[in-house]
């Protein structure tokens, strides 16, 4: 591709290169966090980006039990879900989630709700591996570290 080309190329599925990124969510903010990491399973953060493509890369997220709420959201956010019965809605406090049987669901559906629905979007939530303490099975693939914290003071809670 020449320096000055005035076509935009789009980046076909057999030339993309998937790369691996280590993030340590202990003290970080959930919705800064689900940002960034949306951001990256998506390949935004690539010059070949191409929206109808799964560019994105693998984002291994470690201590995902320890992320923090600013404000009232941990006593007041509510998570719905429907039973499929008449009158079935049940709903749970954030708090009640990350001390629950399953906390990384605190952020995986942040993360879900911010990549596009849809086969492309399933796709791309594959990518995200979710782990409560900080041991995870992908040392082989030798992830880069991601230091979210130094990236903008606001992106940690200090506490």
């Amino acid at each position: 591709m020449k320096a000055l080309s005035k076509q935009t190329r789009s980046i076909k599925p057999a030339e993309v290169e998937k790369n691996w990124h280590l993030v340590d969510a202990e003290g970080l903010v959930v919705g800064r966090l689900a940002a960034i990491v949306a951001s990256i399973l998506r390949g935004k953060h690539k010059p070949s980006y191409t929206p109808h493509v799964d560019c994105g890369d693998h984002v291994v997220v470690v201590n995902v039990d320890k992320v923090r709420f600013t404000g009232n959201k941990l006593k007041e956010k509510t998570y719905y879900k429907h039973t499929g019965y008449i009158g079935g809605i049940k709903a749970v406090t954030a708090d009640k989630v990350l001390d629950g049987r399953f906390p990384e669901r605190v952020l995986e559906k942040a993360v879900e709700r911010m990549v596009p629905r849809g086969p492309l979007g399933r796709q791309q939530m594959k990518a995200l591996h979710l782990y409560v303490g900080t041991e995870h099975p992908h040392d082989g693939q030798q992830p880069a570290t991601l230091d979210v914290a130094s990236m903008n003071r606001k992106n940690k809670v200090a506490k």
